[in-house]
């Protein structure tokens, strides 16, 4: 009896020597990180992923919160503006406008359409296709401009209808790729104990992105055509906006390609805990 304690002593000593990082949970067996965030380790092993992660929420953002900014103006030839209507009441019937329009076109459909082909397809794939389908519909808005613009003599009510429809796109493909794919792949490629830290830097750098897009670029356009902080952007300007967040779609498509994890579906969380 005493030499099976002596000898059930040693074999647990020498799997404690062989395999420290192991921890067995009944049928699954978890690896404990023992490195620090900031250690070499980490950078050697998840530091690819994290920057594609922070790159792309980066660009999304860009896209995404200015392309929110102009919601105003897409919806102005659908909204009535009666001579006693005060600011609330604006802001209350664009919003009101707005719930509908994402509830019924745009931006719930599509992710519902993420939820049903995400796994099927793959996370990286959705990204790369929505950021590409993202750039191609703003592109058309583009080419389309001069004649959809409602200042233009030639704008029509068929137009507008075709231009809603784009912009719709353009947020039906955002929540069908990069913007639930940005929030899914940091959850997924990091060990547990950095997961968290890990999407909420990448989250951040998406934030930096809003910035960017939001000020930066609306300040930098107004500044381009000399323009007063109160004034509307014309035209011209909104073009120009249009055609670099198009190119930043773009970049998305490619960095996505050439960096982005190629495949999570199917694969245990457990896996990434090294």
């Amino acid at each position: 009896m005493g030499r099976a304690i002596v000898e059930t002593t040693e074999k647990i000593k020498i799997d404690n020597d062989i395999a420290p990082d192991v921890e067995d949970r009944g049928a699954s067996t978890i690896r404990l990180v023992q490195y620090s965030f900031f250690s070499k380790q980490f950078f050697k092993r998840h530091g690819a992923d994290l920057a594609a992660c922070s790159i792309s929420w980066f660009l999304l953002d860009v896209v995404f919160y200015i392309i929110t900014l102009f919601q105003s103006w897409i919806y102005k030839s659908w909204l009535k503006h009666p001579q006693d209507e005060t600011a609330f009441d604006e802001a209350f019937n664009l919003a009101k406008f707005q719930a509908i329009y994402a509830i019924i076109a745009a931006l719930i459909p599509g992710y519902i359409a993420a939820i049903m082909t995400i796994n099927r397809v793959g996370r990286r794939k959705i990204q790369m296709v929505g950021f590409l389908l993202m750039a191609i519909v703003l592109l058309c808005m583009v080419i389309w401009y001069p004649t959809i613009d409602s200042n233009n003599k030639h704008h029509t009510y068929k137009i507008s209808i075709i231009y809603l429809v784009m912009y719709g796109l353009v947020l039906f493909f955002a929540n069908l790729g990069p913007n639930t794919t940005t929030f899914v792949l940091p959850a997924e490629l990091f060990p547990a104990r950095f997961r968290t830290t890990c999407h909420g830097i990448a989250g951040a750098a998406g934030k930096i992105g809003a910035i960017i897009g939001s000020v930066v670029l609306l300040r930098s356009s107004k500044m381009t055509h000399k323009l007063d902080k109160y004034q509307d952007l014309p035209a011209e300007a909104m073009k120009h906006i249009l055609i670099g967040l198009t190119l930043v779609c773009f970049v998305g498509t490619v960095h996505t390609y050439f960096f982005t994890p190629k495949s999570t579906v199917g694969t245990p969380l457990e896996e990434h805990e090294d």
